[in-house]
């Protein structure tokens, strides 16, 4: 099978790729425009256990993936910083310290907001009960979250806090970080807003 990913945005190559490898591809090429997305592809075949050829030809950049594909963990993918240079920082479910459901329905809105805007973050972060975000359930949440990653923001979620609430397993987007990783972004960040 043959991916087209030329002119595609990062990370957006490597979504297209995961997309088919974990429905069972076992022979894809994914034909791309920039070294940054070999590199990422390249991450994505070896993070997989997928054999890996790289190379060019008469249509551009190509990245073979060939065996069965199975994800022991999430591939990192290093994408450039959006032109925006801030990051958003969560260190809990719910905006405010008032009513609970409030509270909760306003983070839903946030991130939905933040999703819907031509200004996206260059990071999202997840840390303490923050982390039950893109872990959880409300599928409005992991929808907003997906359509920051499609747009170019890196979202990142505390893997120690993962496991202090014992939900590693319910990731459902996002890279599991550490608080070097975290951190490090907040200090590259032209601002963060803490919500």
């Amino acid at each position: 099978m043959q991916i087209d990913a030329r002119g595609k945005a990062c990370p957006m190559p490597v979504i297209m790729a995961k997309k088919e490898i974990d429905g069972g591809c076992q022979e894809l090429t994914v034909l791309v425009d920039n070294k940054t997305a070999v590199e990422n592809l390249t991450r994505l075949g070896n993070s997989a256990g997928m054999h890996v050829t790289t190379g060019e030809n008469s249509e551009g950049l190509f990245v073979r993936l060939t065996g069965e594909g199975k994800f022991t963990e999430e591939p990192v993918i290093e994408c450039a910083t959006t032109s925006s240079g801030y990051a958003v920082f969560i260190g809990k479910d719910i905006v405010g310290a008032g009513d609970r459901e409030l509270s909760y329905n306003l983070m839903k809105m946030a991130l939905y907001t933040l999703a819907q805007g031509d200004s996206v973050p260059a990071h999202v972060l997840f840390m303490n009960d923050g982390v039950k975000l893109p872990a959880g359930e409300e599928q409005q949440v992991i929808d907003s979250l997906m359509t920051l990653i499609e747009k170019g923001s890196k979202v990142l979620v505390c893997g120690t806090c993962l496991n202090f609430y014992g939900i590693a397993d319910r990731l459902k987007v996002g890279i599991v970080s550490n608080m070097y990783d975290i951190l490090g972004a907040m200090q590259r960040a032209d601002k963060v807003i803490s919500l």
